[in-house]
């Protein structure tokens, strides 16, 4: 497990467009269709990344408790299942309904959108404004697997509270860590 940093996407950058499948309910989601006229949270996550699983029960809390304020949030997962077995589309949807995930799961088989965002490790986050402009990007919280921190998604819930009460982001902002993604 090699420890990888997000490469922090300049803010202000215009939200890539999408349509990717959702192994959940085998429709097609495209972000016009997820995005919020407040926030919308893009997280490229997956199955198999301890420091996804490190965080993944106060992630679906934070979704749920901002999913209620208005705020979306779509997860993508972009890894070569073809090595990591464990992130394929039927277990994408096995893990999303065991954890109740309430956003959508969408699967990148070609790598593309990951490629778009510059999305290097999961998690890795970014909220975009409701004219879909980067306001910030980085770690859910300073906890990491084995690091006694516990997990709060404090970073991640300041930007969005920073949101709902129309203040400014602190553009100071720490990159998130975790597994590369798995690229083919």
């Amino acid at each position: 497990m090699t420890l990888t940093a997000s490469n922090m996407l300049p803010l202000g950058t215009a939200a890539p467009p999408f349509s990717l499948p959702d192994p959940v309910n085998g429709s097609e989601k495209c972000l016009d269709e997820l995005k919020s006229d407040k926030a919308t949270v893009v997280m490229f996550i997956c199955n198999h990344c301890p420091y996804v699983k490190h965080i993944r029960e106060e992630l679906v809390r934070v979704s749920r408790k901002y999913i209620a304020k208005g705020i979306s949030f779509v997860a993508i997962n972009a890894n070569d299942v073809a090595g990591y077995p464990e992130d394929s589309p039927e277990q994408m949807k096995k893990v999303a309904e065991e954890f109740g995930y309430a956003f959508s799961y969408l699967y990148d088989e070609s790598q593309e959108i990951a490629r778009a965002y510059k999305a290097a490790c999961t998690p890795d986050l970014y909220v975009f404004d409701r004219n879909l402009k980067l306001v910030y990007r980085g770690q859910f919280d300073d906890s990491r697997p084995g690091s006694g921190i516990p997990v709060t998604g404090k970073d991640l819930c300041d930007a969005l509270d920073r949101i709902i009460e129309g203040e400014n982001i602190i553009p100071d902002q720490k990159p998130s860590m975790g597994c590369s993604i798995k690229w083919k």
